[in-house]
């Protein structure tokens, strides 16, 4: 990537199962919210809010917010991991105080063509958003059967927590096509060196 420019949309990765882990997905490889543009990218790429929302109001203040939720949201997801471990309790305090806020009020507005489309009454302000994001780690980590699915990316190098729903609970890889496709390429890769051995 080209310094000063932007994280591509397609660079940020909603595959984790939960919209508070997609957030945490957020610093792999490197930091991807950046800039307010790539975090109106992230919001609008979450399911946040509806497509054509408009985020323009959405300023530095916004980065600072979603990181420090990121932060507080990563300490209790892998401290819940670490069986024994008591999650950080400041880190507690601060998401249920962020969770407190009303998230952002959807409403069903008809369009020309006579469907039902959701839409926000107006701009949503940050808290609202901190808050819909905090309600949902709040409610991961609450859910004794939700959280039993928590799992840590077995790929190499990859901190990806992600919310393991497939059938028997064997998922290994934050996504298969990523993680998933790196392993088998380079087993193939450790196979191909042995035959050739």
């Amino acid at each position: 990537m080209a310094l000063g420019t932007a994280t591509a949309p397609y660079e940020l990765r909603f595959d984790a199962g939960r919209i508070c882990l997609d957030l945490l997905a957020t610093t792999h490889p490197t930091e991807r919210l950046d800039t307010v543009d790539v975090l109106r990218a992230w919001i609008t790429g979450s399911g946040l809010v509806p497509a054509d929302t408009q985020l323009t109001h959405a300023d530095a203040s916004w980065l600072t917010g979603f990181r420090e939720l990121r932060g507080h949201v990563g300490q209790l997801v892998r401290g819940s991991l670490a069986p024994g471990v008591r999650p950080y309790d400041l880190a507690l305090a601060r998401v249920n105080d962020l969770a407190r806020p009303a998230p952002p009020a959807p409403r069903a507005v008809r369009r020309e063509d006579g469907l039902l489309v959701r839409q926000l009454a107006g701009p949503p302000p940050c808290a609202a958003l901190l808050a819909a994001v905090a309600r949902d780690a709040v409610e991961l980590l609450t859910d004794p059967v939700a959280r039993a699915g928590l799992r840590q990316c077995e790929g190499d190098n990859c901190p990806i927590v992600y919310l393991d729903t497939s059938r028997g609970r064997r998922r290994r890889w934050c996504s298969s096509e990523i993680c998933g496709n790196r392993e088998r390429v380079a087993r193939h890769r450790r196979r191909a060196a042995l035959a050739r051995a």
